[in-house]
C-alpha cells in the first residue's frame, strides 16, 4: 500500500452517487465491525470487477498491511512475524466473520514497539556518530529481512539515523566552506559542533514524527486496515475516514468555509503557515505566516478553547465553520511575540491553486491564449456553482476578446476530477457528438454526448499532457485525438487510468445511525473508453508528438500501481472526424522534426536517464570520505544540467486585462501570475505548442460529412 497515511493527489473520475442496491441491515454494535461489513458488502455488490474474498486476497491484505505500517521494518521483529503470519490466508474468513483480532493484535504490538523504538533512537543519538567507519546501509527495506533481537534492532535505527545525519553533517560542512569563501575572517565551526548539530536535526525530526504518531488514534490505524482490504480491488477504491472525506470535497471543489490559513502542528503549537489570499484572514492583514494560535473562542461561547497539544485535525475543526460566523482566535505574534486576540468572520474560501488560470502570449504578430488546467473541479453541493467547464468558457470568451489566434490548453500533471465537466469543456471545441463511452460490469455501454450544436472556439488547439495527466484528462485528450480536434504533445503516454469512480456515503445505509459519521467509499464502478472504442486503462493517450521529460524513466504510471483493472476495447462511437484544418498531420511531422533536433529535450532526456540510475542505487557508505566523493561525482554530472534551469524562449506572457485590474488590490495574486509567466517564458513545451499552433492552417470551408465513423 503506497498511500500509508496520507492523502494523496487522487487521479479519479469523479461522479456522486448514492447506493440502493441493497436491503440488508447493518446493526452491529461493534462500529469497527459494522464497517468491515458494511464495506465489504458494498464492495461485492457495486465494484466493477469484485474479486473473491479468498486466500490469495488475504495474501495480498497481509502484505500491504504489514508495508503499511512498517514499511522501513524498524518496529516489528521477526517474533512478531511469525505470530502475524498465522493469519496469513485467514483474513478473508475474519472479513466475512466480521473479526478483527488480526487488527488488534498488531496495533497493540505497533503501540508497544513503537514505544520501544523511542528509547532506541534517543539512545543512540545520545552519542556522536564516527564518520570515519567503513559501512554501507542499504534503503531498499523490501530486501531486508525482520531482526531478531533488540541489538539487531538498534543496529538498523544506527544505521538509519547515522545515514540521515551523515547527509546533513555534509550539507553543513559545505555551508561552512561557503562561508569562509564569502568571508576569509570567518571562524569554521569543527567536525565535532558540525556532527552534534547534524545530530539534533536528526533528533528534531524523530520526535516530530513521534509527536504526529502519538496524535494518531486507534481509528486511524483501523482506517489504514480497511484500505489495505479495499485497495485489493483496484488501486484507486479508497475508504475515506470523515475528516479525509471533507479534505477530498474541499480537494474537488477548491474551496472550503473558514478563516483562509494552512495551519501546522509543530511540536505543539498549531502554527500559521500560509494565509490564503483573498481570504477573511488576508482580508483582516492581522494574521501573518508564523503567527501562533493558542486559544479558539466562538461567537456563541463564552470561553475559549486552548488548542496548545490539540491534534491539528481537531484544532481545524475548531477554527472552521460556516460562512458568516465569527471566531475569536488568541495568537502568538510571530515578529513582536505579543498576544493578541483577533476576531474574523468565516467566509467561502476558494483555493486559488486549484482553478484554471490563463495567460496570453504574442509571436510574429499573432495572439495565443494559455490555460492551465490543474484539476477538473466542481461544487459536490451544487454543480452550477463555479466549476472548471464554466471557468475554461469565461476565459475563452476573455481571450477571442483578445484576438486570440491558437490556444494551448495545459493538462500537465492534471490528475482529474469530474467526468461531466469533460463532457462540457469537450463540447466547447466540437459540435454535437460522442466525447466518451462508460460501460459498467454487465451492463450496455453508455455514450455521453456534447448536445450543444455551439463551437465556442474552432481555431487552432493543442493540448499539452505528461505521464501525471490521469482520468479526466485523459478522456478530454483522447476524445480531441480522436476528432482530430487537437495536436496532443507530451510524453509517450499518458497515465492510463480508465476506470470511474463512485463516492459513496456509507451513513446512507444504515436506518439509524447511533455511531456516528462512517465516512464513505470511493468504489470503481464503469471503465471508460474512447469514441474509438480503445480504454485509456494502462495505455493512456499516446502522443501526437513525443517529447522526453524528468517523468520518462520513472515507474508513476497505473501499470505500475498494485491491482490495476485489464486493458480492453469496446465497439466504437457514432462521432465525425473534424475537418476545420488543412495539414493536420504536416503540423505533426513539423513538430517532430523540431524536437528530434532540440538541444534542450536531449539534455532532458539524458537527465531523466541520470534520474533513473540515481534512484536504483540503493548502497550508500556510511563513511564521509565515501559519501562526499559520490556526492561531489553526482555533482559534477549534475553540473551538465544546470543549463536545463537557464532555458529562455524568447516568449513574453501576460494575464488579461480583467486579471490585471485584480492586482491593484491582490498584490499576493499578482506575484502568483509573475512567477507562473515566467516559469513559461522558461518552458520548451510551451515553446513547441506555441510552434505548433503557428503551424495548424484552417480550412475555412469546414464540410462536416468528410469523415463519418459508424458502430
Amino acid at each position: 500500500m503506497k498511500r500509508n497515511f496520507k492523502i494523496v493527489m487522487l487521479l479519479l473520475v469523479m461522479a456522486v452517487t448514492s447506493c440502493s442496491f441493497t436491503t440488508k441491515t447493518f446493526n452491529d454494535p461493534n462500529k469497527d465491525k459494522l464497517l468491515i461489513d458494511l464495506i465489504t458488502y458494498v464492495l461485492n455488490q457495486g465494484h466493477y470487477d469484485a474479486k473473491d474474498i479468498n486466500d490469495e486476497f488475504s495474501k495480498g491484505v497481509y502484505k500491504d498491511y504489514l508495508e503499511a505500517l512498517d514499511g522501513s521494518k524498524r518496529f516489528f521483529y521477526e517474533e512478531d512475524i511469525e505470530v502475524f503470519s498465522e493469519f496469513d490466508e485467514q483474513l478473508d474468513d475474519q472479513i466475512k466473520n466480521k473479526d478483527i483480532s488480526f487488527f488488534d493484535l498488531t496495533y497493540n504490538r505497533l503501540q508497544q514497539r513503537a514505544e520501544e523504538a523511542r528509547s532506541i533512537y534517543k539512545e543512540i543519538l545520545d552519542e556522536p556518530f564516527d564518520f570515519s567507519e567503513e559501512e554501507e546501509i542499504n534503503t531498499n527495506y523490501e530486501e531486508l529481512d525482520y531482526v531478531d533481537s533488540r541489538e539487531e534492532m538498534k543496529e538498523r535505527w544506527r544505521k538509519q539515523l547515522k545515514f540521515s545525519t551523515l547527509i546533513t553533517f555534509y550539507d553543513k560542512k559545505e555551508e561552512e566552506k561557503q562561508k569562509k569563501e564569502k568571508d576569509p575572517e570567518y571562524t569554521m565551526k569543527t567536525d565535532a559542533e558540525l556532527e552534534k548539530e547534524a545530530r539534533e536535526v536528526t533528533r528534531s525530526s524523530l520526535d516530530e514524527y513521534y509527536d504526529f504518531t502519538d496524535d494518531l488514534e486507534r481509528k486511524d490505524y483501523f482506517t489504514v486496515y480497511v484500505n489495505a482490504i479495499v485497495e485489493e480491488f483496484d488501486p484507486h477504491t479508497f475508504y475515506f475516514a470523515p475528516q479525509d472525506k471533507d479534505r477530498f470535497d474541499i480537494a474537488m471543489s477548491g474551496k472550503l468555509e473558514g478563516i483562509g490559513a494552512r495551519l501546522q502542528k509543530k511540536s505543539d503549537n498549531i502554527t500559521i503557515m500560509e494565509v490564503i489570499s483573498g481570504g477573511p484572514a488576508w482580508r483582516s492583514e492581522e494574521l501573518e505566516e508564523g503567527d501562533v494560535i493558542l486559544k479558539v473562542q466562538q461567537e456563541d461561547e463564552e470561553d475559549p478553547v486552548s488548542i496548545v497539544g490539540m491534534r491539528l485535525d481537531d484544532a481545524v475543526e475548531l477554527i472552521k465553520g460556516p460562512k458568516d460566523t465569527k471566531v475569536t482566535l488568541t495568537v502568538r505574534k510571530k515578529l513582536m511575540g505579543n498576544i493578541e486576540e483577533i476576531t474574523l468572520t468565516r467566509d467561502v474560501v476558494e483555493i486559488e491553486e486549484t482553478y484554471a488560470k490563463t495567460s496570453m502570449v504574442k509571436k510574429d504578430g499573432k495572439n495565443f491564449g494559455v490555460i492551465n488546467l490543474p484539476k477538473f473541479y466542481f461544487d459536490m453541493g451544487n454543480y452550477e456553482n463555479r466549476n472548471a467547464a464554466s471557468d475554461i468558457k469565461k476565459d475563452i470568451i476573455r481571450l477571442k476578446e483578445e484576438n486570440m489566434d491558437g490556444l494551448v490548453l495545459d493538462l500537465r500533471n492534471n490528475g482529474g476530477g469530474s467526468l461531466k465537466t469533460v463532457v462540457d469543456i469537450a463540447g466547447l471545441f466540437i459540435k454535437e457528438g460522442p466525447v466518451v463511452q462508460v460501460k459498467s460490469n454487465g451492463q450496455r455501454k453508455e455514450v455521453l454526448e456534447d448536445e450543444d450544436p455551439e463551437i465556442l472556439w474552432d481555431g487552432p488547439l493543442v493540448i499539452l499532457v505528461n505521464e501525471l495527466s490521469a482520468s479526466a484528462s485523459e478522456i478530454l485528450a483522447a476524445a480531441m485525438q480522436d476528432y482530430k480536434r487537437a495536436i496532443i504533445i507530451g510524453s509517450k503516454q499518458t497515465y492510463g487510468k480508465g476506470t470511474v469512480q463512485n463516492v459513496i456515503d456509507l451513513n446512507r445505509w444504515l436506518r439509524s445511525n447511533d455511531y456516528g459519521d462512517l465516512g464513505a467509499l470511493k468504489l470503481t464502478t464503469q471503465k471508460f473508453y474512447r469514441v474509438n472504442g480503445g480504454s485509456t486503462q494502462l495505455e493512456g493517450v499516446k502522443s501526437d508528438v513525443v517529447v522526453p521529460d524528468r517523468y520518462s524513466y520513472v515507474d508513476i504510471g497505473e501499470k505500475d500501481q498494485d491491482n490495476p483493472l485489464p486493458w480492453d476495447k469496446i465497439d466504437p462511437a457514432d462521432y465525425n472526424i473534424w475537418d476545420g484544418y488543412v495539414g493536420y498531420e504536416k503540423a505533426i511531422e513539423n513538430s517532430k522534426k523540431r524536437m528530434d533536433a532540440n538541444e534542450q529535450l536531449r539534455l532532458i532526456e539524458e537527465n531523466a536517464k541520470w534520474i533513473k540510475t540515481q534512484s536504483e542505487d540503493n548502497t550508500h557508505s556510511l563513511s564521509f570520505e565515501e559519501y562526499q566523493k559520490e556526492a561531489e561525482k553526482s555533482q559534477q554530472v549534475a553540473k551538465r544540467f544546470d543549463s536545463l534551469k537557464n532555458y529562455k524562449t524568447n516568449l513574453t506572457f501576460t494575464s488579461l486585462p480583467y486579471e490585471e485590474k485584480l492586482f491593484e488590490k491582490d498584490t499576493v495574486l499578482e506575484e502568483k501570475r509573475n512567477r507562473w509567466h515566467e516559469s513559461l517564458s522558461k518552458d520548451v513545451y510551451m515553446e513547441e505548442a506555441i510552434h505548433v499552433l503557428m503551424d495548424m492552417k484552417m480550412n475555412n470551408i469546414r464540410r462536416s460529412d468528410v469523415a463519418n465513423i459508424k458502430d
